[in-house]
Formats: structure tokens, sequence, C-alpha cells
């Protein structure tokens, strides 16, 4: 029998090239850096080959990292998948769904009541943690994640269409000087989720402002902390109607009565593999009704 290289190594090397990042993977894996550094090395070694350009902040697969990975993740994948249905209750159903914090409070949580009630033996592990898309087959069985597409080898289906709004604090309409033309936000800080970065850019293309330049903009990774630092008026927020509306709070106002459509949708992802496992076929099934999500 021909010998292989150790289960860690492998493991270690599908994480970063999922992710891209050697923090990002080791954080996954509780483990330090260097010590997964090490373990990708020692896969590296064994093969003969190197498996990623290493760039700045970032590793990027190169060709032979590309060919080994397409060749073991779906072997590591369907390991994970034979370990999870061994140590599972058959009485219990078990979803890893990954989910942005805002949309889960706001969207989700509100509508799994139903959930619970059509499919008692179905529960979710809710993972807020981000890189939803990265990680599919890889610590997630699905995923609801904000973009503007979908890589074709994945399988998805947009659960919504949104419009931009432009959200700052009430003062900024009640005082001496109210806000209420898209000029003056001119020098202003604005408040962008990471998640969403061509926001800004695309809202004022489409309201004839290509050359408005805010003084700085501030990315969030948490819609709920956006929404905050706009009240408290430490910048303007430029996010997703829905939020907007789900959010009641009275300290917020939306600023002009402009309409421009979002490049970025909420998305139910998986791999298509996935669908075939009863946990992820249920809640697909379940959420493209609760979220009366676009035919195909």
């Amino acid at each position: 029998m021909r010998r292989l290289p150790p289960l860690t190594a492998i493991e270690a090397f599908v994480h970063v090239a999922r992710l891209g990042s050697i923090k990002a993977a080791a954080d996954e894996l509780a483990l330090s850096s260097p010590a997964l550094s090490r373990r990708v090395q020692a896969l590296e070694r064994f093969i003969g080959k190197s498996l990623f350009e290493r760039r700045h902040q970032a590793l990027v697969l190169n060709a032979d990292g590309e060919r080994l990975l397409s060749r073991v993740a779906p072997a590591l994948d369907m390991m994970a998948d034979a370990v999870e249905e061994m140590t599972t209750s058959f009485d219990i159903l078990r979803l890893r769904l990954g989910v942005l914090p805002l949309y889960a409070t706001q969207q989700l949580l509100p509508r799994l009541p139903d959930l619970r009630k059509r499919h008692p033996e179905l529960h979710l592990d809710v993972d807020t943690a981000g890189h939803g898309l990265a990680r599919l087959g890889d610590g997630l069985d699905a995923a609801i994640v904000l973009a503007q597409d979908i890589d074709p080898s994945i399988y998805a289906r947009r659960l919504d269409r949104n419009k931009v709004y432009v959200i700052g604090a009430r003062s900024l309409v009640e005082g001496d000087d109210p806000v209420t033309r898209p000029e003056q936000l001119k020098g202003q800080t604005a408040l962008l989720h990471r998640e969403m970065p061509d926001t800004f850019v695309a809202w004022r293309h489409a309201v004839g402002l290509p050359d408005l330049e805010p003084g700085a903009v501030d990315h969030f990774d948490s819609g709920s902390l956006m929404l905050e630092a706009a009240a408290q008026g430490l910048g303007i927020a430029f996010m997703l109607e829905a939020h907007f509306n789900a959010a009641h709070d009275e300290r917020l106002v939306r600023l002009f009565d402009i309409e421009v459509e979002s490049s970025y949708s909420y998305w139910f992802v998986c791999r298509p593999r996935a669908l075939a496992q009863r946990p992820v076929k249920l809640f697909h099934d379940w959420v493209l009704e609760a979220f009366g999500a676009e035919p195909e």
C-alpha cells in the first residue's frame, strides 16, 4: 500500500486553499499560525512541489495546488460526512449553517419557529464567523451569504432583492444645516459592510455624482454595529433597505428619497452534492418557501 501524507496536513492544505489565509485557517482549526504553516509545508515536502503562490497577506493556489485541491477536497468532505453520520443521533438531524449576524437576527430567527414546527427533528448549529462560501463542506453544510453573484460551481438560490439606503442619525436632518442633498455627503465618513465593498461607489454613480468623495470609509463586518455607529453619529451607513426597515430604530433616518437598486442579494448556498443530505434538503425547501425565493 502506498504511503499517504498525514491527514492533518491534507486538512490544513484544504482549509488554507479555501480561505486563502493561514490566519483564518488556523483560527478555524484552533491552531497557531506557525503550526498550521508547518503542516502545509510538510505536505509540500511530501509531494515535492510547492502548492501556493505566497503573496502579501494571502496565499493563492498555483496550478499544482489547484489540481490537488480538486482531487482531495471532495474525498475529505466525504470522510467528514461519514463521520458526521456515525456520530449523529438518528433521532436528530443537524445542519451547520453559516449566516451573517444581522440577517440572522432580523430575518432568519423570527421565521425559525415555523421550521421547528414543521421539522422538530431538524436542529441548526448557527455560525456567524463569515467566509460562508469558502467554508462550504469544510465546517458548514450550507450558508446564507451576501453577494453580488455566486460561482457557478456552487448551488445557489437568490432569497431577495434590495435597494441601497443611505442611513444616518436623526440629528442630520433636524439640525441647523440639515442634510437634504447627496452633495452634502462630501467629507462625511461612509460606513460600509465588508461583504458589500462596492456599495458606495455604485451608489454615487447611480445618483450622478461619480466624483463625490467621502472624508473616510470605515468598514464593518457587523451590520448591527454599522447601524449603531450611524445612530451615534459616527458616519453615514450605506446598507440594504431591508435592514433599515427591520431595525425600527427611532434614532435613525433614511437620507434622500432616491431609489438605487443594490447589486447585492442574500443567497442560500451549498455544494451541489450537499442537497442529497436530508438536513440540507429540508432546510433548503423550507427557506425557499419562507423567503419567497425567485424561481430558477
